[in-house]
């Protein structure tokens, strides 16, 4: 199951992390993410990592805390991916979660939707 930021990425209990399909529309064509290092420690809230797209580079930030123990090599030549299937192939990193009670500070899909829903009536 995804929880979802208000920054717009997702982690699932794996502790795979991306951003949403939202995230990337907004961004437009993905042409370029600069992953972070395995083994690295973030805290939820840091600043995982930058996405460039052809309108603007956007930071990514750590959903949840723990270490970096993989990053989805396969952006490097297809960073396109993200674009793709944001919330499925085009995952970003994986982290080894610290802190499993983040999660419950996290919006589950449904409260996502309405979050989204809430921010277009401004």
């Amino acid at each position: 199951m995804k929880k979802f930021t208000k920054t717009h990425e997702w982690v699932d209990e794996n502790g795979y992390v991306g951003i949403t399909s939202h995230a990337q529309e907004e961004l437009g064509d993905i042409v370029y993410v600069d992953l972070p290092e395995v083994g690295k420690e973030v805290k939820k809230g840091d600043v995982l990592l930058s996405i460039e797209s052809v309108k603007a580079a956007s930071d990514v930030y750590a959903p949840i805390s723990g270490k970096i123990v993989e990053v989805n090599n396969e952006l490097d030549a297809r960073p396109e991916l993200v674009n793709e299937d944001a919330e499925g192939e085009g995952w970003l990193v994986k982290i080894e979660i610290s802190n499993p009670s983040e999660l419950d500070e996290l919006m589950t899909e449904e409260e996502y939707k309405e979050f989204l829903n809430s921010e277009g009536d401004n």
